[in-house]
């Protein structure tokens, strides 16, 4: 047998998938690490952990394959985007990974809003003005830590730290860069502006190349522990939402890819760039002919955690008991308010907020609570306020690249029934779950068969899918929706103002932050 592995490099963990030439899951491993939150707005965690989750676990998935009557033809990569190290001369590092999350540029987002500046990059670059990117991060570190501004010799990402770990190579695939706030989408090169603003040379950073380039000859002291063989390449692959769209079959014109698990997004691709004259989706790419244009949220599946934590400590404790999942119990008390919970909204911005406002002082709150609301109330609310936040993203992304001809979902909600049912009638729209495992994952093996001459198009990616469940919206529930997402968009735009004043006084009287396992 012939195999193919294709491996996601997470914000909290690494997962690798053992594929047969005919996309059929025969071995998985997922390998957790802890991001840590040591102080205000900080969100790092530790590139030698990171490095030790994907030799562990490459070494783990290949016992599961037999080299001796089959040939493994690679291992191609997925990677979570954002993420900054920096690296004295001889790539060391001197950071943790700095990931997305990370939130302590937010000053230089809001200055580079503020004077004009940020909308000129972004109609560069195709990355909204937010301290997630590296364009901000950079001028955090060059302002406020001198120090290791001046030590770094290098900058790059955790994909890319890998690679030269493992392979020796210093390269960037062009999806990932086009999500750095530094490269130009329209010359597919680093952009000169934004070099210049945070005083990073070319020099700094690694080579562009494209994602299906293969690199081969791993060093000796990994293929040892992994049993790898040398001679099989690793694939650069993109970044992992471009991933998942294509592990989804959502490449094609007008289909977007509807994904919550952490966090979430909604995405389309478009055969060449596109910006959004508002500044609210961003642009990046998957290849260099295939761009991906969508925006992703901070709250998707940790707003749900949150709430079982915090709301439902006993129901918690009950599913344990019983050996049950605790989130099915919550869907199930959930399941009995009607959609919309009796009035009571929920904007689920505990983390800041990206796509579609891009404020990082967002922060999250219940409207219309009332005496005859219950904890059932606020867990019907809090998954239906998430849902509502990844239509205002569907809202813009609709007025840049047209309305959806269809709808893919995928995630850990995605094998909630209620979950489903909210999405359709939410969106108005079918809403398809296919059957594909791990998305990203699979999305990096079929860019991977692609660079290896295995498949001849992309869009083979329909014979690995497997089957489609579609899910309907209920006419029932269009009134109540319709009636309450306005509400719910002007009281964003509303309580805006105030983020920024809270966000301050929380900061300001911030306790130290903790690692999250």
């Amino acid at each position: 047998m012939d195999y193919m592995v294709g491996m996601d490099i997470g914000t909290t963990s690494t997962k690798a998938v053992l594929y047969d030439l005919d996309g059929n899951v025969l071995a998985y491993t997922n390998k957790l690490y802890p991001l840590y939150r040591d102080a205000t707005g900080m969100a790092e965690e530790d590139p030698e952990e990171i490095l030790e989750a994907v030799v562990n676990g490459l070494q783990e998935i290949l016992r599961k394959a037999d080299l001796k009557n089959g040939k493994l033809h690679g291992v191609s990569f997925s990677s979570a985007n954002q993420s900054l190290i920096a690296l004295d001369k001889n790539h060391k590092p001197l950071t943790r990974v700095i990931t997305w999350a990370d939130t302590r540029a937010t000053k230089y987002a809001d200055q580079l809003k503020a004077d004009g500046t940020g909308k000129t990059l972004y109609e560069h670059t195709g990355t909204p003005i937010h301290p997630m990117s590296l364009l901000c991060k950079l001028l955090w570190l060059k302002n406020d830590h001198a120090d290791i501004y001046k030590k770094a010799a290098y900058y790059c990402g955790i994909k890319e730290y890998i690679f030269y770990r493992l392979l020796d190579v210093w390269q960037m695939d062009i999806s990932v860069a086009s999500g750095t706030g530094i490269f130009n989408i329209f010359d597919l090169d680093w952009d000169k502006d934004a070099l210049a603003l945070t005083g990073v040379t070319t020099d700094q950073l690694p080579k562009i190349v494209d994602g299906y380039a293969q690199s081969t000859g791993m060093r000796d002291e990994y293929a040892k522990v992994i049993g790898y063989p040398k001679d099989v390449p690793f694939i650069q692959g993109a970044f992992d939402g471009a991933l998942s769209n294509l592990g989804v079959n959502a490449i094609d014109e007008g289909v977007v890819a509807v994904t919550i698990g952490t966090s979430g997004a909604v995405r389309v691709v478009t055969d060449h760039p596109v910006i959004d004259p508002k500044g609210r989706v961003f642009c990046y790419a998957l290849t260099k002919d295939l761009w991906v244009v969508g925006g992703p949220v901070n709250n998707g599946g940790v707003v749900f955690r949150w709430a079982r934590d915090n709301l439902f400590d006993a129901e918690k404790s009950t599913a344990a008991l019983l050996q049950e999942d605790s989130y099915d119990l919550l869907t199930e008390i959930a399941k009995r308010v009607p959609a919309g919970s009796d009035g009571l909204l929920f904007h689920p911005f505990l983390g800041g907020e990206r796509a579609p406002i891009w404020d990082a002082d967002a922060r999250g709150s219940f409207f219309g609570l009332t005496q005859m609301h219950t904890r059932a109330h606020m867990i019907r609310a809090v998954l239906e306020g998430i849902v509502y936040n990844l239509y205002t993203v569907l809202l813009a992304l609709e007025e840049v690249v047209g309305e959806p001809k269809s709808i893919m979902a995928t995630g850990g909600f995605a094998r909630s029934e209620l979950w489903r049912q909210m999405l359709s009638d939410i969106f108005e729209q079918p809403v398809t779950i296919p059957e594909s495992f791990e998305s990203s994952c699979l999305g990096a093996a079929v860019i991977g068969m692609k660079s290896l001459g295995l498949i001849d198009n992309l869009s083979d990616v329909k014979k690995f899918v497997g089957e489609t469940n579609t899910y309907q919206p209920n006419p029932e529930n269009f009134d109540v929706y319709r009636e309450l997402v306005p509400i719910y968009i002007r009281l964003s735009r509303q309580l805006q103002t105030e983020y920024t004043n809270i966000a301050n006084f929380q900061k300001k009287h911030a306790q130290h932050g903790e690692t999250q396992e």
